[in-house]
């Protein structure tokens, strides 16, 4: 069953936060994917804690493990329409634009996108782990 991570778990993955097993152990077991818009958001997070070459090479590591995607058209118009009529950041709508094109679960532990878990979006709340 396909997954998708949004930057709330691939940060916690990467900087071992308490849910980091949780999320190699979803990693592990669903077919996983990220927007690289989210991937992104991951990233400079990781440069300002720890520096461009440890950011670089973590998120290089989950690039390996967990198909990308760079949103087409379809997903990017989808995320606008959500940012649109919703309080979500933009980057929080891609995440949720690309769940909704993967026909999957959205892992994560950011409430704003815990609060959407519905019939058109499977949320998993990942806090509920620690």
């Amino acid at each position: 069953m396909p997954a998708v991570l949004d930057a709330w778990a691939i940060v916690a993955l990467l900087k071992a936060e308490p849910v980091a097993a949780r999320v190699r152990t979803i990693i592990e077991e669903h077919e996983s994917h990220a927007c690289s818009v989210n991937l992104g958001e991951a990233y400079y997070s990781l440069i300002r804690s720890h520096g461009r070459r440890v950011a670089l090479e973590r998120v290089e590591r989950v690039r390996e493990l967990v198909t990308v995607h760079d949103p087409a058209w379809a997903v990017t118009r989808d995320a606008a329409e959500i940012k649109a009529h919703g309080r979500l950041s933009y980057a929080d709508a891609f995440c949720v634009a690309t769940a909704r094109w993967c026909k999957a679960p959205l892992y994560t532990g950011d409430p704003e996108i815990v609060a959407l878990d519905g019939d058109d979006l499977a949320v998993v709340d990942l806090r509920d782990a620690r």
